[in-house]
């Protein structure tokens, strides 16, 4: 029986002749550049309790490193109803991982710590994040039917924070709060804004250059008031976790904190993506990698932080600036061809055997749930 235009063979005769779709640089490169900024943050945390520069350089990654991550997501999401493939990528990419990796934290922290309690519903350490991406994939779809979702997803972030009863449980204050984000790196895409970047090529360098003065702003607004920063413990506001309440700021007007904070994001997130080089470069085929290093890098600090070696007693800036460049070898490291493939059953599982059509065509992802296409 021969087949028609329409048969699956067909359909992969096209699909293997039809030339692939050209990458874009500059998304790989955000992405390493944003993980290894989550690597370098991890490794200084501990730092900052006696250290005010530890603090400073702490305070100016994290004010925008996840907003950042979540806008590059965002962007590459499809904000129509999933259909059967992409809610199994959904179970692949975010929940079987996230599972995989808390089972493994549950594990560590028996043999070191001696904890036996296993409770999914309470993410460890970077894990929030994937449950955040799942979050946002889902709810999505309903989302794209409003009108302003950005402004929805404004009101539900700064809302959110005057709850006291809608916490860290399956990371959903964290996912409400950086929802503006993802949704914005949505919008961004659906305006083409990105593209027209690209038709002001010729005035560049004054946009670059105005980045740096936006980086260099917020470093100088750092260093003067840190003994302020450090009063009020403005980091965990940058955690997007927490109530108002449990943060110190009770008062009516703390949501309009939230949003100014939101706003600073945005700004610093937007200056980082003028800086990012547009052409290929010496990374971009690590920020292919983008989820190994996130799901790795904490097992990699974790027994250097429970051995002492990461401290808030090690407050000089060569200290400092050692852990900075670990940081980025980590990142090195970790995206390396070689951990992918060792690791590649954790981070891209593909149980099919789970699912009652296990087509191959639906068996694992070329994307990750950050938008980046696998090799």
């Amino acid at each position: 029986m021969t087949h028609t235009a329409s048969s699956p063979s067909s359909a992969s005769a096209r699909a293997a002749t039809s030339p692939a779709r050209p990458r874009v640089p500059v998304w790989d490169n955000a992405r390493f550049v944003c993980v290894t900024l989550v690597v370098i943050g991890h490794g200084i945390q501990r730092l900052t309790a006696e250290s005010d520069n530890a603090l400073i350089v702490y305070l100016f990654i994290y004010a925008f490193h996840m907003p950042a991550f979540a806008i590059i997501s965002g962007y590459f999401s499809k904000p129509g109803a999933p259909n059967a493939k992409q809610l199994k990528k959904v179970v692949t990419d975010i929940l079987l991982p996230y599972f995989i990796m808390e089972t493994i934290w549950t594990v560590v922290k028996f043999a070191v710590e001696g904890q036996t309690e296993f409770n999914p519903s309470q993410p460890s350490w970077t894990l929030w994040f994937l449950l955040a991406l799942g979050i946002f994939r889902l709810i999505l779809p309903y989302l794209s039917l409003l009108r302003w979702p950005l402004f929805w997803s404004l009101v539900f972030s700064v809302g959110v924070g005057y709850l006291a009863n809608v916490d860290s449980t399956f990371s959903l204050s964290r996912a409400i709060g950086i929802l503006p984000f993802f949704v914005l790196g949505w919008k961004l895409n659906e305006w083409g804004l990105v593209d027209r970047w690209r038709l002001v090529e010729t005035r560049a360098w004054s946009i670059r250059v105005a980045a740096i003065a936006v980086f260099a702003g917020w470093l100088a607004v750092l260093v003067v008031f840190i003994p302020t920063w450090r009063a009020i413990d403005l980091r965990f506001w940058f955690f997007y976790d927490d109530s108002y309440l449990v943060l110190g700021g009770d008062m009516w007007w703390a949501g309009f904190v939230r949003l100014g904070l939101i706003a600073l994001a945005v700004v610093l997130s937007a200056a980082l993506f003028v800086l990012i080089p547009r052409s290929e470069t010496w990374f971009t085929d690590l920020g292919q990698a983008t989820m190994y290093v996130y799901l790795l890098h904490s097992f990699v600090l974790y027994p250097i932080r429970e051995a002492g070696v990461i401290s808030g007693e090690r407050t000089s800036a060569m200290w400092l600036l050692s852990m900075i460049f670990a940081g980025v070898a980590i990142s090195i490291v970790l995206a390396s061809p070689w951990v992918r493939r060792a690791f590649r059953p954790l981070i891209e599982p593909k149980p099919r055997w789970l699912f009652l059509d296990s087509s191959p065509s639906d068996g694992g992802s070329r994307v990750d749930p950050t938008g980046s296409r696998r090799r």
